[in-house]
């Protein structure tokens, strides 16, 4: 917990000083006002007091009370005003931290874990803070100051109110022991809450296509039960806690009374008026005492939660990222070139390699293409052009420099990357184009049609409701999965970058329009180099080299001609999917 605070700025600490001046002032006093009661009961008690004494020592209790409730509002208001700041921080320090995470480091945490983190856990804090602060810091200092007051009071009275607090000690020290490793399970049962609630979501369609809406909602029960039950074990412990607090404020006071009745009993007449003014200030020190530790209770049912959010928050800002930015800012004197020397790659947390030993070069305006089966590594390996995952051996060059070297954003203005899967982002067809920073001058709205035009979207974008400025949902659910690529290849053409990747990216489109796209873009990319993954050898037999790929080895680089004469593993892809008379007059 006390890393997590360490996020306090500046301001933050002004207001946590300022906090901790006001409260100490309001137990200053609460804590005096038993004094001004014990002098009115002085008061009433001797002959000849006048009625004026009495009030004036009235109105300074009035005072006090006036002065601490002036405090308590004034402490919450800040205690308020820091929560909501501090979980600003926090969440924008957790998603800034997300944001550099590479792809090992997302699937470390999972995604509904970090959803969980920058939601949930900040919440707890945010309550810790807003709830707690003003407890956790008048508790103790009231508790201390009170005992000191009473100490010299009786030895009697001071023994009962310290067994009273030895109870209360006990107790919250037994549910700590029992409660805290249930809630941090209960922060995980959460995860897997939004896990399973995450993936209903978005797979509803294939969901109740199965008819598994029953598999489906057994699989949330079964979370949903866990969190249920483990929650009621929590509440169940702490419930114990208000009707012992209540024993040991009623014996107390009960105590008290006993006790100074029995003393005053056997005490003169001067002294009776004495030891029954202190059992009226040693009564009501004592309650500040208990209320203290009710207070520190209450903290003590929310602090374990918070514990555990707290650790969860510090395990992602604490996360060692192993793709680092490099210092170069990506001004080259070549230009869109990309090599491969000798290199394998593994992931994380693998013993075997799945890629080995690849070394190839692709030179400005040239076409590159790589096929394979499925696992054989295609995907993995153009995503080591961006730094998705750094190789394990070897180097890759892009325009002469090691990719390690770049800072990633001059690395990835160079490049305009399609992905497997079209991602789209809740907007306008215009703002999902256009989307992202090149390092260059915004796309105009000119740069987005042709863009689109190249990407052969014109179509359906024109019979949309609101054509380029129609609204997008998010994930593209109320577009087709062929409209979704096209849009995604169209914001990589918007960026005009040197360098084109796509990780088979035209796998939903028909061959017609497969054919117009490939066509366009060969025209509008020739001075741009090519990247592409793909499954149809229709889609790459134009491209002036491909990579063959076979469990993780090269087994082949040429020409479409060259290896269907050379290699055995394309010729067999090759036939696969068309007629020895189409290969030999493609």
């Amino acid at each position: 917990m006390g890393k997590l605070f360490k996020n306090f700025n500046k301001k933050e600490i002004c207001i946590v000083i300022v906090c901790v001046a006001m409260i100490v002032f309001q137990v200053w006093l609460d804590l005096k006002l038993p004094d001004y009661m014990s002098a009115i009961t002085r008061l009433i008690q001797t002959e000849g007091s006048a009625m004026k004494d009495i009030l004036e020592q009235g109105f300074y209790m009035l005072l006090c009370a006036l002065g601490s409730l002036a405090s308590a509002i004034g402490v919450g208001y800040l205690a308020s005003l820091l929560s909501a700041s501090f979980s600003r921080t926090l969440r924008k320090k957790i998603f800034n931290k997300v944001e550099d995470f590479g792809m090992a480091e997302i699937k470390k945490f999972s995604t509904s874990s970090l959803i969980t983190r920058t939601t949930n856990d900040v919440t707890q804090i945010e309550m810790l803070i807003s709830m707690g602060l003003q407890m956790m810091i008048k508790a103790p200092i009231m508790a201390v100051w009170a005992v000191m007051k009473i100490i010299n009071k009786s030895i009697e009275w001071s023994m009962l109110t310290g067994a009273g607090v030895v109870i209360l000690l006990v107790t919250v020290g037994t549910l700590m022991v029992i409660v805290l490793p249930r809630f941090e399970r209960v922060q995980k049962l959460i995860d897997r809450i939004n896990g399973v609630t995450r993936e209903n979501l978005t797979g509803i369609r294939v969901i109740r296509a199965f008819n598994a809406e029953k598999y489906q909602s057994e699989r949330f029960e079964e979370v949903n039960e866990n969190l249920t039950n483990t929650q009621l074990f929590n509440q169940r412990c702490f419930s114990v806690m208000n009707p012992i607090m209540n024993f040991v404020m009623h014996f107390l006071t009960l105590g008290i009374y006993f006790i100074g009745a029995m003393l005053i009993v056997k005490a003169g007449m001067v002294q009776k008026i004495n030891l029954f003014s202190n059992m009226v200030v040693f009564s009501s020190y004592g309650m500040q005492v208990i209320m203290s530790f009710l207070m520190l209770a209450m903290i003590f049912m929310m602090w374990p939660r918070a514990q555990v959010s707290a650790r969860r928050i510090n395990e992602v800002l604490e996360e060692k990222i192993d793709i680092k930015d490099g210092n170069f800012d990506g001004k080259t004197k070549e230009e869109g070139t990309v090599v491969f020397k000798n290199v394998s790659f593994k992931y994380p947390d693998a013993d075997e390699y799945l890629l080995k030993d690849i070394s190839f070069e692709v030179k400005k305006g040239e076409t590159i293409a790589f096929i394979g089966s499925t696992g054989s590594g295609k995907s993995t390996l153009i995503n080591l052009v961006p730094r998705f995952y750094d190789v394990t051996d070897g180097e890759i060059l892009v325009d002469g420099i090691n990719v390690k070297e770049y800072k990633q954003e001059a690395l990835h203005n160079k490049i305009g990357y399609v992905p497997q899967k079209a991602v789209m982002f809740t907007g306008s067809v215009k703002e999902n184009v256009s989307y992202g920073d090149n390092g260059k001058k915004k796309p105009s709205l000119e740069q987005v049609k042709k863009a689109i035009d190249v990407a052969q979207g014109t179509d359906f974008v024109m019979k949309m409701e609101d054509s380029y400025d129609s609204h997008i949902a998010r994930g593209g659910t109320n577009i087709s999965g062929g409209q979704k690529q096209r849009l995604a290849i169209a914001r990589a053409i918007a960026r005009n970058p040197e360098i084109y990747i796509f990780d088979d990216s035209f796998s939903a489109l028909d061959y017609k329009t497969d054919a117009l796209l490939r066509k366009e873009l060969k025209k509008y990319t020739k001075d741009a180099t090519n990247l592409i993954v793909a499954q149809r050898i229709g889609t790459i037999m134009h491209a002036d080299k491909i990579v063959v790929l076979d469990k993780g080895e090269c087994v082949g680089i040429g020409t479409h001609k060259e290896l269907l004469k050379s290699c055995d593993v394309y010729k067999e892809i090759a036939l696969s999917q068309l007629s020895k008379e189409e290969l030999e007059n493609a």
